[in-house]
């Protein structure tokens, strides 16, 4: 039988981020189930991530621990999610960058896992990463945009599903509900806030409102906040704020939902798999790629909330059409990956 391979684990973990962690609970599921057992995640709380997906961990900045596991493995995976970009944050940028050009100094192998790469702004980081990427041993990225970026920088990057369609979900009964998912960002006014709640508050007065802060620390303030608004212009509102919930719980309460607005990324991909009309609000170009990728038209511009109201009328009232055809064919396969674990030297 192969050696099975020692694995470490790059990425943004640790961080209580629902996105992030159904990605790790799939690449985790995948390789114990493909025989590796030794795997080594970096997180920002060691002690949550070994507690919830059963691996050792080590402190994302914890350089000793990070150069130790790097040492002692065969493979380092970087992903998923959209770590190589500099929109978000530059510093972030070169941590994950750091580690990869760590793994490879030291002759280990690299995968790139299900990422989103770019956008790049920096030049100097452009060409950093560009010449990174050449030096991995497998390079995979989870939409069109980023693979013909790759492309255009001479690479051959294998295109692949985001490992969340691959989440078990709950089979899907409605209960009158309506989910609005929200975070902090800077485009997002205190009057949009203000505007969003009324619209959502006339046009939803029927129905229950989950409202989901789905990294805690990020979102959770302005989740309750969106609450107290929506009491506001309706007291009699059945609102709920669903936060500190573990991944197959939030992934089971989706199921309750007949349509739902939300920024972030894999909040939209949940409710596209579970065939829920959703209204992506575009804060981040990850977010526009899973729109234009599924042809989702009815979408909200944080910079046009002119349009909120009629946008949150039509996804309740008006006519819902995806690209069902790209939705089926949505399947995540990790036998690539596999393939590169355990093929021979």
């Amino acid at each position: 039988m192969d050696k099975k391979p020692k694995v470490v684990i790059s990425g943004y973990y640790g961080f209580n981020n629902f996105g992030d962690d159904a990605v790790l609970s799939v690449l985790v599921n995948s390789l114990k189930d493909c025989g590796i057992d030794d795997i080594t995640v970096f997180s920002k709380n060691p002690k949550a991530t070994k507690e919830a997906f059963k691996v050792k961990s080590s402190g994302t900045f914890n350089v000793f621990g990070l150069l130790g596991n790097i040492l002692r493995s065969d493979f380092l995976i970087s992903g998923g999610g959209s770590l190589l970009q500099d929109v978000t944050s530059l510093k972030s940028l070169v941590y994950y960058l750091c580690v990869i050009l760590t793994a490879l100094f030291f002759r280990k192998k690299v995968i790139i896992f299900a990422q989103g790469i770019g956008p790049i702004n920096n030049k100097f980081f452009q060409i950093l990463t560009k010449m990174v990427l050449k030096n991995c041993t497998f390079v995979s990225v989870r939409d069109e945009k980023s693979l013909f970026l790759l492309r255009s920088w001479g690479l051959s990057p294998e295109l692949v599903s985001d490992p969340v369609w691959s989440l078990k979900t709950k089979t899907r009964y409605s209960h009158h509900a309506v989910g609005v998912q929200l975070r902090e960002w800077g485009a997002l006014t205190d009057e949009m806030l203000n505007d969003f709640a009324k619209y959502i508050a006339d046009v939803y007065s029927d129905k229950i409102i989950f409202i989901y802060a789905l990294q805690e620390s990020l979102d959770l303030k302005i989740c309750n906040k969106f609450e107290e608004i929506l009491k506001k212009y309706n007291p009699d509102l059945h609102t709920h704020v669903v936060t500190n919930r573990a991944t197959f719980e939030i992934v089971e309460s989706f199921s309750h939902l007949d349509e739902l607005i939300a920024m972030r990324y894999h909040a939209c991909l949940l409710a596209l798999k579970y065939g829920i009309r959703v209204l992506p609000i575009i804060y981040d170009q990850k977010v526009e790629k899973l729109a234009d990728e599924f042809e989702i038209p009815n979408r909200l511009l944080l910079h046009n909330e002119d349009e909120a109201e009629s946008k949150i009328r039509r996804l309740r009232h008006g006519e819902y059409h995806i690209n069902e055809v790209k939705l089926k064919a949505k399947r995540f396969n990790f036998k690539p990956f596999e393939d590169v674990l355990f093929a021979k030297k």
